[in-house]
């Protein structure tokens, strides 16, 4: 009895725990796009998640280790989406079809791209900072890798240059675009956007029109 109590007590602890973490990393991503990263204020964080300095910090170290846990967060939604995509095409043409079209629209969320590209340059003026994203990207990159040999695979398409050199490519393109877009909306319109981003896409995996 005592045992199973002990159980339900860690149990419920770690679900509140876990609720905690969950709304200090909605509240920071409200954040940093609004007010982007070096701005943004660990005490806005917690408070708009409802908590106090402490909370934040009894959960994640820095304005950091929140950032990372976001980028874990992001990438690991876009690959459920991508798996998702995978499992409900019925044949290669119609996974390349559907993969192509996931791709040009996913850059018009331009959150992600913005706040990655702003802790990039944050990053390459402080040292702890790059090398610890750069262990942290390469991991990613490496998963994305893995991913597109997975499609490569099942589209039977042989990729032109490394899984993971094309892993890069799409995100770097992505996330370029995704910035010329919102210095010049008129030069680099939305269909333009998706239009560059197909032809990238054909590029690494090919066209089918079956």
């Amino acid at each position: 009895m005592a045992a199973r109590g002990a159980a339900a007590i860690h149990s419920r602890q770690r679900a509140r725990t876990e609720a905690t973490r969950r709304k200090l990393l909605l509240a920071a991503e409200r954040v940093f796009a609004r007010d982007g990263f070096e701005a943004a204020r660990l005490e806005d964080i917690a408070g708009l998640a409802g908590y106090t300095r402490g909370a934040f910090y009894a959960n994640f170290e820095s304005k950091e280790d929140i950032f990372f846990a976001l980028l874990e967060r992001w990438v690991g939604q876009r690959v459920s989406e991508v798996k998702a995509l995978i499992a409900q095409q019925e044949s290669p043409a119609k996974l390349l079809r559907a993969l192509r079209e996931h791709y040009a629209q996913k850059t018009r969320d331009r959150r992600f791209s913005l706040l990655s590209l702003e802790f990039k340059l944050f990053a390459l003026r402080h040292p702890g900072a790059h090398a610890r994203l750069r262990a942290r990207q390469r991991r990613l990159r490496a998963t994305g890798g893995e991913m597109l040999s997975h499609i490569s695979r099942l589209t039977r398409r042989a990729l032109p240059v490394s899984s993971v050199a094309a892993a890069a490519g799409f995100g770097a393109l992505s996330s370029a675009l995704s910035l010329e877009h919102c210095v010049d909306p008129a030069m680099i319109p939305e269909q333009a956007t998706s239009d560059l981003l197909g032809v990238f896409f054909d590029a690494m995996l090919g066209t089918d029109s079956k």
